[in-house]
This record gives C-alpha cells, sequence and structure tokens, in this order.
C-alpha cells in the first residue's frame, strides 16, 4: 500500500510513468530530483502518510524509493 501510494505520488511530480519506478528508483539519478523537487517530495510525504515532519538528517538519508517506502512502514503497511 505505502509502495502503490508513493509511486502515484512520484509519477505525478516528477511526470514519469509509475510502471518505470521501482524500490531501487534513485530520486536524483533516475527521476532528476533537485533540492527544491526533494523539499516538495518530502511535504507531500509527510501529508500523504502522515509521519509529521521529516527532519533534514532524515531526509538526507532517503536516497531512493525503497528507502522511503521503509522510512514509512513498509510495503505491506
Amino acid at each position: 500500500m505505502v509502495f502503490e501510494k508513493l509511486v502515484e505520488l512520484l509519477s505525478e511530480q516528477f511526470g514519469v510513468e509509475p510502471e518505470t519506478i521501482t524500490l531501487e528508483t534513485s530520486f536524483d539519478e533516475d527521476l532528476g530530483a533537485d533540492s527544491l523537487d526533494l523539499v516538495e517530495m518530502m511535504m507531500a510525504l509527510e501529508e500523504e502518510f502522515d509521519v509529521g515532519e521529516i527532519s533534514e538528517e532524515a531526509a538526507r538519508k532517503l536516497k531512493t524509493v525503497g528507502d522511503v517506502v521503509d522510512f514509512i512502514g513498509g510495503p505491506d503497511e
């Protein structure tokens, strides 16, 4: 469930086909995210998944879609 919601959010934000997003998709290398994109993504994650404010330190560790899924709570939640 987390992965599916995340794919929907990312495909909309970055204008890519949902099928191209995997757990290994990198935000900067595969999606071309810049720092503003990442800030917007963190805000969207906070709102969509109700995880509270994501610290800068935690955000720096989120490099791939899989990292975000693990951070939020796993693919089956």
